[in-house]
């Protein structure tokens, strides 16, 4: 089908890649045919994240042959989430979906992952079907995630299709690209899954490291806080200090009775006091100070939504200036 960048329903592939250099070329193929084959109207927009091999010439070649191909160039690597992004400011299309470069998963099935979206879904998550190095790991990360975020997805790292309007409420930090689905959902996203088949690389070696676990997991607590605790701090602060400041007042009351029924003063539980009560109001002061934070950070989320909308209206007019 012809490649239209004005159609409401164009869809966006972002794919980052790092030395890729091998895959580039079929995967652009695949794409290609993906396009004959389905009819789905999609560009490709293809992310050089700081590559030292041959990964950019390849992309550009392939630009050059192909009019639905976008590129872009990081200068120095600089990680999943800021490709992404960078790819977001590239693509034209109101659905976005992330691919990786790998070719573990393949273009054929973007059809699929994508029809859950125009059919009203705001995010579509794939599960992993098939035999992968790394299984044992990722099911104890995502059992632990669904629990935390009480979702049913069963796979939170794997490809993903999304609506435009869900990166514009969302904010992702570095390495959060992970966490799109529990930001999404907390936001009141419709979420749907899609089972995707994985196959084995063919080319080049993985980009996993056993130090993405710890750091997987902090940003798990990092992303709960966020979409729970950090929403209301107060509450979360106060109850905290409360429960310090309860127990302040009956270790004094025990030093109380010490004293005066037995007739001994015990010093350590009065400094034991005095440092339980002033934990507890140093919480209440980190409380209302959160929620001063809160209540900024929420303006300058409805001020960039504004700004967003205003953005998109302008480039609709010029879109229909332009056709007309």
């Amino acid at each position: 089908m012809n490649y239209d960048p004005n159609n409401k329903n164009l869809v966006s592939t972002i794919v980052p890649a790092l030395n890729e250099e091998g895959n580039i070329d079929e995967l652009c193929d695949q794409f290609a045919k993906m396009r004959a084959d389905s009819g789905l109207n999609c560009e490709l927009v293809l992310i050089d994240d700081g590559s030292t091999d041959g990964t950019l010439e390849r992309i550009k070649a392939n630009a050059d042959k192909h009019d639905f191909i976008k590129c872009a160039a990081h200068y120095r690597n600089r990680g999943l989430t800021e490709a992404l992004m960078t790819g977001f400011s590239v693509a034209a299309g109101d659905i976005y979906v992330f691919y990786p470069a790998d070719l573990q998963y393949l273009p054929e099935d973007i059809p699929n992952l994508v029809k859950p979206i125009l059919e009203g879904a705001d995010l579509s998550t794939g599960w992993k079907q098939g035999k992968y190095n790394k299984r044992f790991v990722s099911t104890i990360y995502n059992w632990i995630s669904r629990k935390i975020f009480s979702l049913k997805v069963h796979d939170l790292n794997s490809v993903k299709a999304f609506r435009r309007e869900v990166i514009k409420r969302i904010f992702l930090r570095r390495d959060w690209h992970r966490y799109l689905v529990p930001l999404a959902a907390a936001d009141g996203f419709r979420v749907e899954e899609v089972k995707i088949p994985l196959y084995d690389r063919k080319w080049g070696t993985t980009k996993f490291s056993i130090w993405r676990v710890p750091v997987g997991v902090l940003d798990m607590v990092a992303v709960k806080f966020q979409i729970t605790f950090l929403r209301k701090p107060l509450l979360f602060f106060g109850v905290l200090g409360s429960g310090i400041i309860l127990i302040g007042v009956l270790v004094g009351a025990w030093a109380m009775y010490i004293k005066y029924f037995l007739g001994e003063t015990q010093l350590p539980l009065l400094y034991l006091v005095i440092l339980l009560v002033g934990v507890g109001l140093g919480f209440f002061i980190m409380g209302f100070i959160a929620e001063g934070q809160t209540a900024v950070k929420e303006e300058v989320s409805d001020l960039r939504r504004t700004m967003n909308n205003l953005l998109e209206k302008i480039d609709s007019l010029n879109n229909r200036g332009n056709r007309d």
